[in-house]
Parts: C-alpha cells; sequence; structure tokens
C-alpha cells in the first residue's frame, strides 16, 4: 500500500510541476522544476524511497529509449548522419578518456575506473531536457535536430562504455582485445534483437488483426510490451538491451510506414505514448529531487576520503566538471567542423563557416538529464567482495550535481547566444509537400470513380452518383491550389489556411452545441460521446495541417 501511494504522489507532482512550469515567469525548464518539486516533497516527508538499479533501469529507459528511435525524423538522421555520428561516438569515448583522466586527477581517492564510469554516465546529452530550454529559447531547427539524433545514439554509447567500465572496477581487470570483442557483441547484438522483435511482432500481430479484427487497446498494449521485450532479450543473450530498446524503435517506425493501423488506433497509441513519455521522465527527474538530500549526505560522507573536510569542495568538483564537458565538447566541435570544412573545400563547394557563437551554442546545448541519472543509479552497490563500490555516493552526487548545473546554465547562456543569429536557410519542403498533397489527392479520386464504377455496375443507390461528383470536385479544387507555383500558389495556401481556421471554428461550434443540448438533456449521453469523437478526429485532422 505505501508503494502504490509512493506512486501515486510521484505521478500527481509530475502533473502539478506541468502547471507551475507554464505558469512560471522564470525561464525554468520543466525538468528544474519536477527536481525542485522533487526536494520539496523530501523536505515535508521521508518517504525512503529505495531504487533498485536494474529495476529502475529495467522501467524507465526501454520505453524512452524506444520512443526517440520511433519518432526521430528518419530523412533528417541520415541527412546529417555524419555530423551525428561524429558526436554521438566519437565524442563519447573523447569525454570517457578525456574527463576520466580529469576526474581521476582532480579525486586521488575515485579509482580510474569509477572515473572513467562516471564520464561514461556524463556522456549522453538528453533530447527531453534540451526540447524543453528550446520551448524558452527557440533552438534553430536543424542543431535541435542534430541534438536529438546525437543524444538518441549517444545514449546506447555512454552506457555500453559505462558497462566496461564498471565490469573493470568489480573485476579489477581490462583487456582491450576482450573489449573490442565484447563492443561488437554488445553491439550488433543488441541492434539485431531488437530489429527483430521489432519485425517478428508486427508480422504477427498483422495477421492476427487480419484475421480476427483489430483492436485498439491490444495495438496501444503491444507496442508498450515491445522495447521491454527487445531488452530483456537481448540481456539474455548478453547484448545490448540499449542499443536492442533503440534499434527496436527505429524498426517500429519504419514498420509503421505501411499503414496498417486503424486511424483511432494511431490517435489513442500516440496519447498514450505521450502519457507514458511525460510521466517516465517527470518521476526520473522528481526522483531526483527527492533523493538529492539522501545523495547530498552520502557525499559529506564520502568528500572526507578525498582530504577535504569541507562541503564547499562538493560544488568545487560539479563546477569543475561541467565546465570540463562543456570545453571537452567545445573543442571536439570546433575540431570536427575543421575536418568537414576541409573536406566541403575539397569536393570543391562554398563551405558555411558558421559563427563561434553557434559552437558555443552547440557545446552548451549538450545538456545531461534522465539517461544519466538512470544510468548512475545503476552503478552496483556492493563489490564481488561484499564491500561497498567504491565512491559510489560522490559518483551519484556529481552526476546530479552536474544535471542540475547543465540546466541551469543551458537555461541562461542559451538565450544570449541565440539571439539573431543567423544560419544558412532551411531547404524548404513546401514543394515536396505539395507533390504529395497532389499525388495523394489523385489516389483519391481514383478510388472514388472506382467505387462509383462498381456501385454503377450493381445498381446499389442513384445517390452514390451525385455524393462521388461532390466528393472528387473537392480534391480537384485542391489539386488546382496545391499544383500552383509563386504568388498564385502562396495564395491558395493563404486560402487554404484560412478555409482550415474558419473548419475549426466551426467544428468547436459544434461540439459547443452538442454539449449544451446534452447539458439540457435533449441528446443522450452515449450520442453525445459518440458525435463529439467525430468532430475530435475532423479537429485533429485539421489542427495539425
Amino acid at each position: 500500500m505505501e508503494t502504490t501511494a509512493i506512486v501515486l504522489l510521484l505521478l500527481v507532482a509530475v502533473v502539478i510541476s506541468g502547471a507551475l512550469a507554464r505558469i512560471s515567469r522564470l525561464p525554468l525548464p520543466l525538468p528544474l522544476v519536477q527536481i525542485a518539486l522533487g526536494a520539496v516533497i523530501s523536505a515535508f516527508g521521508n518517504f525512503g524511497v529505495e531504487l533498485q538499479p536494474e529495476i529502475f533501469f529495467l522501467l524507465f529507459l526501454p520505453p524512452l529509449l524506444f520512443l526517440d528511435g520511433w519518432r526521430i525524423p528518419k530523412e533528417r538522421l541520415l541527412r546529417d548522419r555524419a555530423t551525428i555520428l561524429e558526436l554521438a561516438l566519437g565524442l563519447v569515448v573523447f569525454t570517457v578518456i578525456g574527463l576520466g583522466y580529469f576526474v581521476h586527477w582532480m579525486i586521488p581517492a575515485m579509482p580510474l575506473a569509477v572515473a572513467f564510469a562516471l564520464a561514461a554516465i556524463l556522456s549522453p546529452t538528453d533530447p527531453v531536457a534540451v526540447s524543453a530550454i528550446a520551448k524558452r529559447a527557440p533552438i534553430p531547427a536543424r542543431l535541435l535536430h542534430i541534438l536529438e539524433g546525437e543524444s538518441l545514439l549517444n545514449d546506447a554509447s555512454g552506457l555500453v562504455c559505462m558497462r566496461f567500465a564498471v565490469a573493470a572496477v568489480l573485476t579489477g581487470t581490462f583487456s582491450l582485445t576482450a573489449a573490442l570483442g565484447t563492443f561488437l557483441w554488445l553491439a550488433l547484438g543488441g541492434l539485431f534483437i531488437g530489429w527483430a522483435v521489432t519485425w517478428i511482432t508486427v508480422i504477427a500481430k498483422n495477421w492476427v488483426f487480419r484475421k480476427f479484427g483489430e483492436e485498439p487497446g491490444a495495438q496501444i498494449l503491444i507496442s508498450l510490451l515491445i522495447p521491454f521485450g527487445a531488452y530483456l532479450v537481448a540481456e539474455e543473450f548478453h547484448c545490448s538491451g540499449i542499443l536492442a530498446a533503440v534499434a527496436a524503435g527505429i524498426s517500429m517506425g519504419y514498420s509503421e510506414q505501411s499503414g496498417q493501423a486503424l486511424a483511432v488506433t494511431r490517435l489513442r497509441r500516440n496519447a498514450v505514448w505521450d502519457t507514458v513519455a511525460f510521466a517516465a521522465n517527470g518521476i526520473i527527474f522528481v526522483l531526483l529531487g527527492e533523493q538529492l538530500p539522501q545523495i547530498v549526505r552520502g557525499a559529506v560522507h564520502v568528500v572526507r576520503d578525498t582530504g577535504h573536510h569541507d562541503v564547499i569542495w562538493l560544488a568545487i568538483y560539479v563546477v569543475a566538471i561541467t565546465a570540463a564537458l562543456a570545453v571537452l565538447r567545445f573543442l571536439w566541435v570546433w575540431t570536427s567542423l575543421r575536418f568537414t570544412l576541409a573536406r566541403t573545400t575539397r569536393r570543391g563547394e562554398k563551405p558555411y563557416i558558421p559563427s563561434w557563437r553557434l559552437i558555443m551554442a552547440a557545446s552548451l546545448a549538450g545538456v545531461r538529464g534522465a539517461i544519466t541519472l538512470a544510468g548512475v543509479l545503476t552503478l552496483p552497490l556492493i563489490m564481488p567482495d561484499g564491500g561497498p563500490f567504491p565512491a559510489r555516493e560522490l559518483a551519484v552526487f556529481l552526476a546530479a550535481g552536474v544535471i542540475i548545473v547543465s540546466l541551469v546554465s543551458a537555461s541562461i547562456g542559451l538565450p544570449p547566444l541565440l539571439k539573431n543569429l543567423e544560419l544558412p536557410p532551411e531547404p524548404s519542403q513546401q514543394a515536396e509537400e505539395d507533390r504529395a498533397r497532389v499525388a495523394a489527392a489523385k489516389a483519391a479520386i481514383e478510388a472514388v470513380e472506382h467505387a462509383l464504377r462498381d456501385t454503377a455496375a450493381a445498381k446499389i443507390n442513384d445517390l452514390y452518383p451525385e455524393a462521388g461528383a461532390r466528393i472528387v470536385e473537392i480534391y480537384r479544387q485542391r489539386i488546382v491550389g496545391w499544383s500552383k507555383t509563386g504568388d498564385d500558389g502562396v495564395h491558395a495556401r493563404k486560402l487554404e489556411d484560412i478555409e482550415r481556421r474558419l473548419r475549426l471554428s466551426a467544428l468547436r461550434a459544434e461540439r459547443n452545441e452538442i454539449y449544451r443540448l446534452a447539458r439540457a438533456h435533449r441528446l443522450s449521453e452515449e450520442t453525445a460521446r459518440k458525435l463529439t469523437g467525430e468532430i475530435d478526429l475532423l479537429e485533429v485532422r485539421f489542427a495539425t495541417e
């Protein structure tokens, strides 16, 4: 009963944090509000939440990574693949080595392998935290896409590096040859298992639904189970469950392009996954705030082993590590940019030379968040000989402190860096969108005409030709508008946008009238629910155009 009450309290805290973040006049991203709310909860009640590393890792990471892989725009991921891979793989290794030695030099009492594990945990960036900051200080679209792609891949690479470092701590040995072989098995096995689990599941469920009909609730539940299934199967074969969850999400994105799911299934599933992502990310940050006093107390005891007796050294460590992360990221981005410009020049193209502000923004936007916290909490509690894991409490505190300081730094530093920042124009996708709309409209006209020929041959109803003509005329008007270019095309799109707004106003008026009739008991509740559901679907359709 106590566990249930704690879970409900955390969910209520997540809801309240969302409201506080919206009404707050301060430029605070949502994760910081949730951390603060968790600290308030801890101050007023000691709930003694004990986080089991394996359970915490299993519950939170697979669905979050799966959803990132599912929803990330694949074409943008491929377009900037070189930059993303340089950040997601090269920068992670550079950070692990550079920060690991720096932390061990700064805190000699922390073993080098533990310092490497901490550096690996701190290497992944968090897209949720960056997106929350972007709402307060809009980040250029392409930079945001690169950061999202980087965070999708560096989660896996950073956590895999952490796994090697922890293994070195537990066994006391490290072999580069064995590590490379293990890494290949972890990576390739995890990617294959994630892909296989998704495709086998999708093929099986599509066959069942074709035979017996589709149930939206079952579809949604299957999508929720896939990341956990991929993770557990991969771990059973000693592969990377993290990479399996990512690969499962990417595969799910491609499988969805078949369009076999019902429209109502997609609408409901998107709503469920939005809720799951919001709740999972929120609970992680609220838990960080709730655990913060306990983390600080543990770190205070450990810091005395470093030769310091003043607690201020904890803050110095956190600030120094955050600054080192930013410097390492800046050096890597600047060096990587030099090579990119050289390759562009060799191809005979005119390179775009970004300003130092853009490089600084890319460095500062590397915010740590949920993945870092989830990763550091999975550090083992005890060694094989029964002794405590060395400097675990200090590592957890340093990771938590870096999360908070990086969020604050980005919230303060990004707005002035991004203000009036000039970037090369993004290629317009309007022509591509118009061509797709025209093709879809032509396919719709062909389908209607085919249906009319079938009904005419069967002599089903004389009203079909009239109804079909009205539908075909709507599509033909759209084709004319989408096919125009220049000023005529702009005029047609403005006209369509006005029509969309009027349709939305009309739909809202319809819904208000249905609610009025239901309140006056002139319409049954069942009928009102059916009619408002239809209007909601239409409103979603027009609102997302």
